[in-house]
């Protein structure tokens, strides 16, 4: 499925004499202006926009013409964090400006897109490190109310997939561990070593101050999927400190998994996101599913999202003791708002953080083709309390309310979330009282 995306800007961003303006679309208002002041590293924090701008007109796998999303800004109470993700959905980029590389006021909050424009890029792509720049996230209320030139609109096509891509990214995150650290040269020669067109399935395992990469898993692995991949972020490589990287606990028989690789510097991170294999986008991985198909938790989801606030990490307690929720169910809530792209997951602080995407929880449940499935099986009273679900011609038996005896589950054995009929089982055993 697929609708259009349109974006209309009161002009087009521009860098002019060390002025950075980015023109913003949707969200809190039409054009809502969220950020103006210096930024302590202009030349790394143009680098850093340059990679989430790249991501988001790549396909790495079978590249097409680049169709760009625009990126994605949400303004917090002391940070600006620009997201994007890629045109086949398999990688989700973000720069965290922190509040040491800003020098200014964050007048608003909320999320919008920005427009990151062909001679925008070139620009940034000249910026200097002694270049100062003064930047201006969204128009200031003089254009607001007397622009009388034409708004730059575009529309692009918008699959559902992108968007439920950005979810899944979120709940895959949240169950990643730090798994190693290196300093920036050991980062350098590291990445440097990557071919641009590898899209193999690699395993980087810690040796020494390194990582050794080789072919097979083992514990305290981190799967490198597709190293190829990684060639947005390493020109931000002369601005980091260190590179850290995020994944999942390994075992030597795990099949390939997502993982996060991060440069930072005291003012800055840029971290990319890699789904487990290069030709899987994020949208089928169905780490959404199980939240979604909670009531109780959707339910929950609505109270926490009335007492978020903007600050850098939501506190689970504290949103535990506002709501009267234990904090279990308020984790599960914030992976439905997750789903619903209400919240993202920032894997260096181990926390949520308040962001509004343009969809809701429902529009995400309606996304789904395997969820809107498994509805209409438990609906129809297909499934029953025992396991044996009936589906067109065939009769399938879910165990242990997990594995299945359908031809999904003997294809990907879990790994990609659970198959409709699973999801139909636990619904219909959730409407029994206790």
């Amino acid at each position: 499925m697929v609708s259009a995306a349109a974006y209309a800007y009161l002009g087009s961003s521009a860098l002019a004499r060390g002025d950075l303006t980015l023109q913003t679309s949707g969200g809190p208002a039409a054009h809502p202006r969220f950020f103006t002041g210096f930024l302590a590293s202009p030349a790394a924090t143009a680098t850093g926009l340059l990679a989430v701008a790249e991501v988001a007109r790549s396909r790495y796998y079978r590249p097409l013409d680049p169709v760009s999303l625009d990126p994605v800004v949400t303004a917090g109470s002391d940070r600006l964090r620009f997201e994007s993700f890629s045109g086949c959905c398999g990688v989700y980029a973000r720069l965290d400006v922190l509040p040491a590389g800003i020098d200014g006021e964050i007048v608003a909050h909320g999320t919008t897109n920005v427009d990151v424009n062909v001679p925008l890029q070139r620009a940034l792509a000249r910026v200097g490190p002694a270049d100062p720049m003064h930047l201006a996230v969204g128009p200031d209320e003089l254009a607001v109310t007397t622009f009388d030139g034409p708004v730059v609109e575009r529309k692009v096509p918008l699959p559902t997939r992108w968007l439920r891509g950005f979810a899944e990214a979120q709940v895959l995150t949240s169950r990643f561990d730090p798994r190693a650290e290196l300093a920036v040269a050991d980062a350098r020669a590291l990445l440097q070593r990557m071919s641009a067109g590898d899209r193999s399935v690699l395993w980087a395992v810690p040796a020494g101050r390194t990582l050794r990469v080789t072919s097979r898993p083992g514990p305290g692995a981190v799967c490198l999927p597709g190293a190829g991949r990684l060639a947005a972020i390493k020109p931000f490589l002369r601005h980091a400190t260190r590179l850290r990287v995020y994944g999942p606990a390994i075992t030597a028989g795990s099949g390939p998994v997502a993982s996060t690789w991060e440069l930072s510097n005291p003012a800055l991170r840029l971290s990319l996101t890699l789904s487990p294999e290069p030709y899987r986008g994020f949208s089928g991985e169905g780490a959404v599913l199980e939240a979604l198909a909670a009531d109780e938790a959707a339910d929950d989801a609505e109270l926490i999202s009335a007492l978020l606030s903007w600050d850098p990490k939501i506190d689970v307690d504290a949103l535990a003791v506002a709501s009267g929720l234990d904090a279990g169910r308020v984790r599960d809530a914030l992976t439905q708002l997750g789903t619903a792209g209400r919240v993202g997951f920032d894997v260096a602080e181990a926390g949520y953080f308040h962001r509004t995407l343009p969809y809701t929880v429902e529009g995400a449940a309606r996304m789904n083709p395997r969820l809107v499935a498994a509805r209409a099986l438990a609906e129809s009273g297909a499934a029953s309390l025992n396991g044996v679900v009936r589906s067109g011609d065939n009769t399938y038996h879910v165990r242990d309310g997990e594995s299945c005896t359908c031809p999904w589950w003997a294809k990907h054995r879990g790994g990609r979330g659970p198959c409709k009929h699973a999801l139909a089982v636990r619904m219909v055993r959730a409407e029994v009282p206790a």
